[in-house]
């Protein structure tokens, strides 16, 4: 079954009005950061509160800098679809290249990580359910997974269905995402109300 079918949306739901290849797109290096200083502050501040030092967390839809907090003691492990980007990262120890839109399979094991982070990438992705079960798969049994969001994005590369809503409605396609894949205690945060900069979600939920 698709992920349209699976999730009960349109057909369309996971066009995009660029159909060029995923990788070909995100091969220049974009060394600059997609979400302002206060957002950025706002996330790592959620981050710190949800992870716990010697976590093992994997960065998805990573690039060279991960939010992170500075004095928490991770293992992290990045992906992106740029691998300049990912070198220049001083936060992981090891990363991957892979378009989750051609191949969806996780190269990781079951129950390797404590955490999963997607900031500003759900919005791309066509094959979203597939890819959110996967990281089901590798998280520990009650491992969390943050998916957060502004309202920035490339808007010819994000699909069709993410380009119709608001954030609000953003948020609560990211729930059935998480709810569908098999995720339970799904909540949202807004982490930045959008009055002095940029606006910015936070959806988690634990295996």
């Amino acid at each position: 079954m698709s992920d349209v079918d699976a999730l009960g949306l349109p057909p369309e739901a996971f066009t995009k009005q660029d159909g060029g290849a995923d990788l070909d797109c995100y091969a220049p290096p974009r060394l600059v950061t997609h979400i302002d200083e206060t957002a950025v502050e706002a996330l790592t501040g959620h981050y710190a509160a949800r992870l716990k030092a010697g976590d093992h967390v994997l960065d998805l839809m990573s690039s060279w800098v991960s939010h992170l907090p500075g004095d928490l003691d991770l293992k992290v492990v990045g992906h992106s679809m740029n691998a300049e980007e990912l070198a220049a990262n001083p936060r992981l120890c090891r990363w991957f290249v892979q378009d989750l839109n051609q191949n969806s399979v996780l190269p990781e094991p079951d129950g390797a990580f404590d955490a999963v982070l997607v900031c500003d990438g759900v919005q791309y992705l066509q094959r979203p359910l597939a890819v959110f079960q996967e990281i089901r798969r590798i998280l520990t049994s009650d491992g969390v997974v943050i998916a957060s969001f502004s309202n920035r994005c490339f808007p010819t590369r994000a699909v069709a269905i993410w380009r119709a809503l608001d954030m609000n409605g953003q948020a609560a396609l990211i729930r059935l995402y998480l709810e569908k894949a098999g995720f339970h205690d799904v909540q949202a945060h807004v982490l930045a109300d959008g009055q002095n900069g940029d606006p910015l979600i936070a959806v988690e939920a634990r295996r």
